[in-house]
This record gives structure tokens, sequence and C-alpha cells, in this order.
């Protein structure tokens, strides 16, 4: 049988877009390069991402983790932190990346792959062309939805390849306020992004460890490090201002008066975030299995939300 597309690019010596290319499925590599020492998160990033990790029980012993790696700041921020807390964390996972090349002018992953292969970390590609893809089965309003979705099965797909049973994604808290702001303004409801959840099929976690995090954190944190980072090229997302910049500007221009803003609704948001955790035994979270970009609307129940610990 044939290797799929992502072990082809990665599972045997060969280039990708000029770069050779030795990374293999069992972690290491033929004639590696000289390893890359790690560059170390800040503490507060740490903590941040290993409160997260406690309070929603995201990292489970013996997880395999593949992180949605589109090259900017928040989700390299988040593959860097998560392998510097593997090494100290008093559960053994395992990690890797994977990054879904729609194949648009300007995006060029190939520098992340001689950079991973340094750091020791398993790294897909699975390339696609976004284009051709929406002007066939785009339907709806939202072209960054779709997007969204048509990536987000992707990476699904290469969890399930190469056996990870959780895909990693790197929204932080900023991201989380932003989206409960549309929500409550545009929707109607009150709701924002889960800090983990079940994909449809049921056989994928999705978690966001950085859900506590802030974005000037990430944003430092890359800069600091020299992070090789992918600029983001999407022409639809970058046509005109969106809802979530607006939400951006509003939420910097509070909190510029208010510096305790975003403690606050970490707090206040922590409801929001703990909808329907997949439990440790393996019993049907409430309302089922969902597979949701952004979020869930808080159902009013009978019985009270309670905390996980």
């Amino acid at each position: 049988m044939l290797p799929n597309r992502s072990e082809r690019i990665l599972a045997r010596p060969a280039e990708y877009n000029g770069y050779p290319v030795q990374i293999t499925l069992a972690n290491h590599a033929v004639n590696a390069p000289t390893p890359l020492e790690l560059p170390t998160p800040s503490r507060t990033l740490c903590q941040a991402a290993g409160q997260a990790i406690r309070d929603f029980d995201l990292i489970r012993d013996g997880d395999r983790v593949l992180v949605g790696l589109s090259g900017g700041k928040d989700s390299m921020s988040l593959l860097l932190t998560l392998r510097h807390l593997q090494r100290r964390a008093p559960v053994r996972f395992d990690l890797a990346a994977a990054t879904v090349d729609p194949e648009m002018r300007g995006f060029d992953p190939a520098p992340l792959v001689p950079y991973l292969e340094r750091l020791g970390i398993p790294y897909f590609v699975e390339r696609y062309n976004m284009v051709r893809a929406a002007k066939q089965g785009f339907s709806g309003r939202s072209l960054c939805s779709f997007c969204s979705r048509l990536r987000r099965g992707k990476l699904y797909r290469l969890a399930r390849d190469h056996g990870y049973n959780s895909l990693a994604i790197g929204h932080h808290l900023d991201d989380a306020a932003e989206t409960f702001l549309m929500s409550s303004f545009y929707g109607g409801k009150l709701r924002t992004m889960r800090a983990a959840y079940l994909n449809d099929d049921g056989d994928i976690r999705v978690i966001r460890p950085l859900i506590y995090a802030r974005e000037r954190q990430t944003t430092a944190f890359a800069e600091r490090a020299g992070l090789p980072l992918i600029q983001d090229n999407c022409p639809s997302c970058d046509a005109k201002p969106t809802q979530r910049n607006r939400m951006k500007t509003l939420l910097a221009d509070m909190e510029a008066e208010h510096h305790h803003l975003f403690a606050n609704l970490k707090n206040a948001l922590k409801p929001l975030l703990e909808q329907d955790l997949v439990p440790r035994a393996g019993i049907e979270p409430r309302g089922g299995r969902r597979d949701d970009d952004d979020a869930q609307p808080l159902r009013f129940m009978s019985q009270p939300v309670t905390s996980l610990r």
C-alpha cells in the first residue's frame, strides 16, 4: 500500500521545497543534524499552560499529542511549551507536530522542517489546494470558517494515520475573550472556545493548553527565542477589518483602564471553558460529542456547573 501524502514527505529521505527531509516516524532521523538547544518559554507562560492542563485534565498519562502547527507565534509557542513541560511533567506523553499547507502564494512551511528536525520533534505536512477546494465545496457566509474546518479535518486524519489521540491547538485567553464578546454581541449567546472537546467521530480529543495564556506572552517568547515564524497570508482574513479585530481593540482599550480585566475574564469564562469536558472513564460528555471550531452555548440545567477539583 502506498504511503499517504504526509508519509511521502516526511517518512523517508526527500525534499520539501528544497529542504532535505530526514524525519522518521520513529522519532529519529537518518543522518540527523546537530541537535538544537530547546528555547525555554517564560516561567509565566509555562505556569499558564500547566494550570490549564491541571484544571481541565488536558494531557493524561500515555497520551500521544499532535500539535496543529500553523507556523505562527501561538502554535509555535504551544509546541515548544509542551516540549518543555514534557521533560518535567509527572505524566508521560508523546509529542509531534503537523501543518496543513493550503498551497497559497506566500505560505511556505519549509523552514519549519529543519528546525523541528533539529529539535527532534516528528513533523508531518499535508498539502491541499484551498482555492480549488473552496470553488468545489464552499457554501455559507464565512470562507474563514470553511477553511478552518477543512484544515481541522485534515489534522484529524493525520492524527489517526500516525496514532495520536489528542490534537493540541494554540488558542489563548485573548482568543477566548474575543470569541465570547463576538458571540454575546452578534449571536446573543453565552459561548466561547472550550478547553477540550471530543470530535464528532469520538476518536480525537481536541485540547487548548494555552487557554489561560495571554497573546502578549506568546509574542514575547517568539521574539525572544527568534522562532522561525510563517506569516499569515490569507487574502480573505486580511481583506477588511473583522469582528474579531474590533473585539481585540475594545478589550485593549478596556484593559488600559482596568489592569485586572483578563484575570477577571479568566474566572468568569471558566464555566464556558469547561463545558462538555471528556471524562477519564470514557463516559459520554454532557450534551454528546460535538465537533466545533469555536464554542458551544452554556446550557442552564437543573444541576449547577461544578468545578473539576
